[in-house]
Order: C-alpha cells, then structure tokens, then sequence
C-alpha cells in the first residue's frame, strides 16, 4: 500500500450543462478540499444554508477516505456566467414583489429591487432546488480522489526523505561500531602502563605486581562495560528496519512511526551518555539531528 501524507489540497467545479449526470439549472459549484495535520480526522464542512442537509452524507464520504487530518470542506454557489440569462420562474418573481412592496410598507424610502438584485435573488431560490444536492455529492468525490492522490503524491516524496534518512542513521551507527573496542583497549593499556609506572616507583614482590596487573584489568573491564554501546547500536539497527517494514507495508503508518522515532531518539541520547570520546559525541549529535529531521516529517503521514 501507498504511504499518503496528511497535507493536501484539492477543488473541483461544476457549471451547468458540463456533466449530463448532474444538472444545475442556474447555478455552479465551486468545492475546496484543504488537509493539514491532526493526530485524528477532525473534518470541517463550510456549508451554504441550502446544501447543509447534505452534511452527513458528506461526512460519511469523507470519513471512509480518510483516516487521520483536519480536513476542510468548502462549498460555495454562484449563479452561472458566460451564458444566456436564466429563466426566472413566475411564482419566484411574484414572491419578490410581494417582498418589496411589504418592506417599502414599512421603509418607504427603501430603493426599489433592480434586475441585477431579481437575477441574484432569483439565483438563490433556483440553487436551492433538489438537483444542486444531487450535484454536490459526485463533485464531491471528484474533489476527493484528487485529494488522495495530492497525499498519495507528498506521501511518496516523505517516503523518498525518510529513506535517505535511514541510510544516513545506518552510515553512522556503521562508523561508531568499531569506536568502542578501539577505546577500549587503548584505555586498558594506559591502566596497565599507569600501575607499571606506580609499582616502580616502589620496590614490590611479585605476588603484589600480580595483584596490581589483575586491578588494572579490572578497572579496564569496568571502564569498557562503562562505555559499551552495543546494545544501543543493535536496538538502534532494529528500530531502523522496523521503521522500513512498516514503511514498505504502507497504509495507516503515522502513529506507529512516530512511537519509533521516540524510540530511536531514546537511543542516540544513551550513545552520548556514554560517549568516551569526540567522535562517538559527534555521531550521538549527528543522530540527533536526523532523527528529528524524521520526526519532523513522519509528523505528516497519515
């Protein structure tokens, strides 16, 4: 399965005459669909009075799309353009004059309704006729699937950047590997020169000199148990290949990544706890800063 993002954008429109499917006699819709992150899918629908019956249906819409986001849905209806004026019913221009004459009762002074104001009026009362909602739905999945693939699209290129994280993040665990033993032993070597140094100092039986070598020894496997971040670089390394299965297998991955990258921060901050040297605090930082890279962007996924 894809690996969709949960940022995107998508419109649709529809005017009279443009799909046979759906007929709207004086009116078209214009559809926005905008997706930004949310830790679950909080849908917002931005509704004109008329079409709000319709909101359920939209929801439900939605709802099986689209797993995680906060999601805006936004409708407007205007009177078509660029064409011949639309027929005013007989029974919608009787309603305004009635209007009229009622509000000049009671505001004499009120400025008599001009054509423009009867044709937008007009529009109004026509767009609220029962084959603009029949319109709204089908738009509506139009917008919607351009909607998945816009995700489907970030979703691909997140993929390719979390990628190219994991590779760096392998690259350096690979380089702070062999850091340990070599510390190590360079550590145990200066014990043992350093207690050579002290029993020289005063003459001593061999049975103490043994006894010094053995302390030396032990300080040295102290100081390596110490330091020893093998166990960080394996779980580092499982943590990276599960962050690649999960990646592979696709779908639904954003609350599980972002579990994983705690995880993996949690490991790099161990790494430089025990760091023992300038190389191995610079590869711990390095992590870091990549791995907040990758929190940054799985932040994103669905």
């Amino acid at each position: 399965m894809p690996v969709y993002s949960m940022t995107g954008y998508a419109s649709a429109q529809h005017t009279p005459g443009g799909n046979a499917e759906i007929a709207t006699p004086a009116a078209c819709l214009a559809l926005e669909l905008r997706s930004v992150n949310s830790r679950f899918l909080d849908v917002v629908l931005r509704l004109p009075d008329e079409l709000r019956p319709h909101e359920p249906a939209l929801r439900e819409l939605i709802a099986k799309r689209l797993k995680r986001g906060k999601v805006e849905l936004r409708v407007s209806v205007e009177a078509a353009a660029g064409g011949a004026l639309p027929d005013v019913p007989v029974r919608t221009l009787q309603r305004l004059a009635a209007a009229q004459q009622q509000v000049r009762v009671w505001l004499p002074e009120a400025a008599p309704l001009s054509v423009a104001d009867a044709l937008r009026l007009a529009a109004g009362d026509s767009a609220a006729s029962p084959a603009l909602g029949e319109a709204l739905l089908p738009l509506a999945r139009q917008a919607l699937d351009e909607l998945v693939a816009a995700r489907q699209r970030e979703g691909a290129r997140l993929l390719a950047l979390l990628q190219e994280r994991i590779t760096a993040l392998r690259a350096l665990a690979a380089q702070a590997a062999p850091l340990v033993p070599q510390l190590v032993q360079a550590q145990r070597q200066r014990f043992l020169e350093r207690w050579q140094e002290a029993l020289g100092a005063a003459p001593a039986s061999e049975a103490v000199t043994q006894a010094a070598q053995e302390r030396a020894l032990a300080e040295a496997t102290a100081f390596a148990i110490r330091i020893d971040v093998a166990e960080e670089l394996g779980r580092l390394a499982a943590h990276l290949d599960e962050i690649e299965a999960v990646l592979q297998k696709g779908g639904e991955t954003g609350k599980r990544l972002d579990f994983l990258i705690q995880e993996l921060h949690r490991e790099a901050n161990t790494l430089g706890s025990k760091s023992a040297t300038l190389e191995l605090t610079r590869i711990s930082v390095d992590m870091k800063v990549l791995i907040e890279q990758m929190r940054e962007q799985v932040q994103n996924l669905e």
